[in-house]
């Protein structure tokens, strides 16, 4: 019988001993012999093990050549280049990259020469008929990156279409919707392609119209897809590329049913591109339900920020009082060209808009709570530089490309990371420099630390400022003499009164605060008021024998007189009638008609007058109890001005 030491000795051999011959996992920490883990060692080794698996499952890093050899579900491809003066030089030309030549020549005259990297990396591959994620900040050139492949691979016209869409391109706002079908009409110009936005807000028919004419490619909102589907006019059967621009805000906004409904009616044999700036984690697993083996390009090195670079940034700590001063002098920074405020609420946009005018500047507001004419309006006289502050929603804060755009205010503090990237990458889009100022207030101090802390900016802590803070005008290079109204000598644009308003067909009526409804009510104003066609009301209530015999009537005479005297059917006068016992109406006279009792009536005595209360009950005594004089109008002109009214005695 072995002691307590030997039997510890001979436990502790066999422990060795099972260390040394069980093989080790790649992914265990190897434990030294004679050490026990805790519970607390184990549970962080399990945690590594996930974030391992979860890292490399996400963003799985092969080289392209090493595709076919090494086959992945998800490929990366990160464009690293070699040094600075790569990274600012030219890329090559369409042409280059093996695009058709009727193509290259409509985007020469766009002025539209040199690829940006998204689209020199993604070119080859979408060519290829690879199913592509593509990431790249804003403002790079995503939309010809899908765009170009779009062109290229469907047939015109007179190459052998049968009229049923060959690509189709879901977007999640119609703003988004209009500008990429300009895009991609650019670039197919010569090949005359029939491109077609169908998105809600405007009217069906012509919608239907062009898809009944034939059509080639569809840029669309999902909802407006449904319902053109669900109609049969629709036809997604020869759809061969599908598009999903903006993928992770059509998940924020709830279209992700949708979506899945419409890939559902596609070929299963087609090409699928998913583009956006930011690409959680929710848009990688929609892309490994509906992508085959996608290629993940990313355009930017792994150590670069998600900001653009020729972005400036500031960040101020304003007091929400005291915002409108502040904006109103950022507003009159020198070298300003055009500037869009963004905001959190439609109430909000509105305020900020019909603020600003009064101090005046010529804004316009566009959110979802204003009709698809007036936002199509407020963009036109943006892009016009009729207007040149667009106060709007986070609706306009994707994918929006508009040239001269020099200043883009955060009047409120975005949501996240990902809302910050998107509204500044409104400005400094190709290329070009651009101003990016964040107003944060106290109330938004955690939200913003968040914001911070995830794109690592240095504006832990901003800086509390004010309209008369002389660091505001420094950093901005604001005018010294700038106050919170905008001088008259620089009040030069047109406004937005001066960009027309067109007619969509909307199927709904203007909502609030919007200039549809009021003009709804002006021409309600103006249609002239029906006529009121009078009718002959008669009352013989209570007794009617009594009332015809003792009744009173106007004489034609009496009218000219005193209008209130009276005389009873026994010639006593009274103090409510006007005309004898004897006398004879008109047709078209007020008769008056006394309801005296029976009693009254046959002596002879004057009948006494009361008042008739609510009910036919009021107060009185002798001869007459709830009753009273009652009036009938008799005629057609018994509301003219020459007929005497009276009240019930």
């Amino acid at each position: 019988m072995l002691g307590r030491s030997q039997r510890s000795l001979c436990h502790l051999g066999c422990r060795v001993a099972g260390v040394a011959s069980s093989p080790v996992h790649p992914e265990l920490p190897v434990r030294a012999p004679g050490t026990r883990s805790s519970g607390r060692g184990r549970l962080a080794a399990h945690r590594e093990r996930v974030q391992r698996r979860h890292r490399s499952e996400k963003t799985r890093s092969v080289p392209l050549s090493v595709t076919a050899a090494a086959p992945s579900d998800d490929l990366t491809i990160t464009n690293q280049p070699t040094d600075t003066g790569a990274a600012t030089s030219p890329g090559p030309t369409f042409a280059d990259l093996g695009v058709r030549t009727e193509t290259v020549e409509a985007l020469a005259e766009a002025g539209i020469i040199h690829a940006f990297p998204i689209q020199e990396l993604t070119l080859p591959l979408a060519l290829g008929r690879n199913d592509i994620i593509g990431q790249a900040r804003t403002g790079t050139g995503k939309t010809l990156a899908f765009g170009i492949p779009v062109v290229q691979t469907v047939l015109a016209p007179g190459e052998g279409a049968d009229g049923r869409p060959q690509a189709l391109v879901v977007v999640p706002t119609r703003e988004l919707c209009i500008q990429v079908t300009a895009d991609v009409t650019r670039a197919g110009a010569r090949r005359g392609l029939r491109v077609i936005s169908v998105y809600g807000g405007r009217a069906y028919e012509p919608q239907l119209t062009a898809l009944r004419a034939g059509v080639d490619v569809v840029v669309g909102t999902p909802g407006r897809l449904l319902d053109l589907a669900r109609q049969r006019v629709l036809d997604l059967a020869g759809v061969r590329t599908l598009v999903l621009d903006e993928a992770d805000e059509m998940l924020d906004l709830g279209f992700l049913p949708d979506v899945e409904r419409i890939m559902a009616q596609l070929p299963t044999n087609r090409q699928t591109m998913l583009f956006s700036a930011t690409m959680p984690g929710p848009v990688i697993s929609l892309a490994r339900r509906f992508m085959a083996r996608p290629v993940h390009v990313r355009a930017e090195q792994p150590d670069e920020t998600r900001t653009v670079p020729t972005t400036h940034q500031h960040v101020f700590r304003a007091h929400a009082l005291d915002k409108m001063e502040v904006l109103a002098r950022v507003l009159q920074a020198t070298g300003r060209g055009l500037a869009m405020v963004f905001v959190r609420t439609r109430r909000t946009a509105d305020k900020v808009a019909e603020d600003l005018d009064k101090r005046g500047f010529a804004a316009a507001a566009v959110h979802g709570d204003l009709g698809q004419g007036q936002r199509e309006q407020a963009l036109r006289a943006f892009r016009a530089g009729k207007v040149d502050v667009l106060v709007a929603t986070d609706v306009a804060a994707r994918g929006i490309d508009i040239s001269g755009v020099t200043h883009v205010v955060n009047y409120q503090c975005p949501e996240d990371e990902n809302v910050y990237l998107h509204r500044i990458g409104r400005t400094g889009r190709a290329g070009e420099s651009g101003v990016a100022v964040t107003f944060v207030d106290w109330d938004d101090l955690p939200r913003w630390t968040l914001v911070n802390k995830a794109l690592g900016l240095p504006f832990d802590g901003p800086v509390e400022t004010y309209s008369t803070s002389p660091h505001l005008y420094e950093a901005l290079a604001i005018p010294t003499e700038a106050t919170g109204t905008l001088p008259h000598a620089a009040r030069t644009r047109a406004g937005l009164d001066a960009e027309d308003l067109e007619d969509l067909g909307e199927s709904r009526r203007g909502r609030r605060g919007s200039p549809r409804a009021g003009r709804e009510t002006s021409r309600a104003e103006e249609r002239p008021a029906p006529i009121r066609s009078t009718r002959t009301r008669r009352r013989t209530r209570g007794n009617g024998a009594a009332a015809a015999a003792s009744g009173l009537s106007i004489a034609p005479d009496a009218v000219a007189g005193d209008p209130h005297e009276v005389v009873a059917a026994n010639g006593v006068a009274g103090t409510h009638g006007e005309a004898e016992a004897n006398g004879v109406a008109e047709a078209d006279a007020v008769q008056i008609v006394s309801t005296l009792a029976p009693e009254a009536a046959g002596t002879g005595e004057p009948a006494r007058r009361r008042r008739r209360r609510r009910g036919n009950r009021g107060r009185g005594s002798g001869a007459v109890r709830g009753e009273g004089v009652e009036f009938a109008e008799v005629g057609d002109d018994a509301d003219s001005a020459d007929a005497p009214r009276a009240e019930s005695a």
